[in-house]
């Protein structure tokens, strides 16, 4: 097959995965978007985490709440977990990788506050302990998983949402969370400043 070839059919798994996603996952992008707007709107931040392409999307979103998205508007408050190498590295050194989100949530978060919680499997350990010191401190979870939603699925409470990829591929996961990710933004910006 030719590399043109390859191209295309990677685009076309690429749409029909985000046709599925579409019709499976937009009641639960909107739920997410209200958490998010509710957040905001009370004065409230949203951290975020993840791991590798994950920790990529994790500081996409922060950046582009803190920046801007798509209008001018006044920056939000959003922190990656994922940029503090020391941090980072203390955490991991100090007690366990498994712990360097968690730690983190225990010192910024607050009653209130919203987690955005990223992994394509569903079972990244330290994410999942995010999530357990995220509901400690009474905050609020949207959890972007796919596969089976793995563990990260049973932790969620009614007041948290799961935006679950249906695909089984990594790429393909982590294509339909960029488009959450951007859907979220898109629509945080809509609500907060219609004017804009």
């Amino acid at each position: 097959m030719k590399t043109s070839e390859n191209v295309r059919t990677l685009f076309d798994e690429s749409i029909k995965t985000k046709q599925t996603a579409r019709d499976r996952l937009a009641d639960d992008i909107a739920r997410a978007i209200d958490i998010a707007v509710r957040t905001l709107r009370s004065g409230q931040k949203i951290l975020s985490c993840g791991n590798g392409g994950s920790a990529a999307d994790a500081q996409h979103f922060s950046a582009e709440l803190v920046c801007r998205f798509e209008c001018e508007r006044p920056g939000l408050p959003a922190i990656a977990l994922t940029t503090d190498s020391s941090a980072l590295t203390a955490i991991s050194n100090d007690y366990s990788y498994k712990e360097i989100f968690a730690r983190q949530v225990e010192a910024l978060g607050r009653s209130g506050d919203s987690l955005l919680a990223i992994s394509t499997s569903g079972n990244s350990a330290n994410v999942i302990r995010a999530i357990e010191a995220a509901h400690d401190k009474g905050m609020s979870v949207i959890a972007l998983t796919g596969r089976d939603g793995g563990r990260m699925a049973g932790l969620l409470m009614d007041s948290d949402v799961e935006i679950r990829v249906p695909a089984d591929n990594t790429a393909r996961i982590q294509e339909v969370h960029l488009l959450t990710i951007h859907c979220l933004c898109h629509q945080i910006d809509q609500i907060l400043f219609p004017d804009n």
